[in-house]
């Protein structure tokens, strides 16, 4: 029951900092968060310690849990870094995939178009966190899909924020396509240039949700 608990208040929490209404610097209160979610402080303290392994909030002295502050320059850093994990899963798994790890992909790919055509842009985003796990498996690097999935963490308000770009739902649907292509067909550089090139326009989908100003907006101005 306290797992359930704290499942929900992780994504609870995420969907705050998300939105916006968590800013940058604020500290959480555990009293009040109980109440909120309306659950005893046990689940609270669970789902803080979660959240303090992804780097979304940060245990300070005297302060309790802090909502991040992350500047552009560390965001645009942390970018780099997912891209070159990203990339490096997607020329392993194009290299390591099994035919039926492929058809697999390439089936979710192709029930995702769906999705897609469909506009739906928080039903796409719980998608392509399946997409991008079955990259890092098919990878059949225990380390490096460990790193890929504790980096994917770090930046999932931000990756989750660029859907709400007009438009950025198909535009991701049709990067996925080519490095589904490449990792089907088994063309490990083309599956790294595919995916990383994916990840660059997550990033710029980002910084122009920011400024549009969107609800993400408000996760990085204070940050400056």
């Amino acid at each position: 029951m306290a797992g359930t608990a704290a499942e929900m208040l992780v994504q609870g929490i995420v969907d705050a900092i998300f939105s916006g209404e968590f800013l940058p610097g604020l500290r959480l209160d555990e009293q009040q968060l109980a109440q909120r979610f309306s659950v005893s402080r046990t689940p609270v303290r669970e789902a803080l310690r979660q959240l303090a392994t992804t780097g979304l909030i940060e245990v300070r002295p005297r302060r309790g849990a802090v909502v991040t502050q992350v500047s552009p320059a560390q965001l645009e850093e942390l970018f780099v870094a997912m891209g070159e994990l990203e990339a490096t899963c997607a020329r392993l798994a194009a290299l390591s995939m099994s035919p039926t790890e492929r058809r697999r992909l390439q089936a979710l790919h192709e029930r995702m178009s769906v999705i897609a055509k469909d506009g739906d842009a928080m039903a796409f985003a719980e998608a392509n966190h399946a997409f991008h796990t079955a990259i890092y498996t098919g990878a059949h690097n225990l380390v490096l899909a460990e790193m890929a999935t504790a980096m994917r963490r770090r930046l999932l308000p931000y990756r989750r924020a660029q859907f709400l770009v007009e438009g950025r739902v198909p535009r991701s649907h049709k990067e996925h396509e080519a490095v589904v292509a490449a990792v089907v067909r088994g063309d490990a550089s083309g599956a790294h240039a595919a995916m990383l090139h994916h990840v660059t326009l997550v990033e710029a989908s980002f910084e122009e949700l920011c400024a549009d100003g969107g609800a993400a907006h408000a996760v990085i101005a204070a940050a400056r």
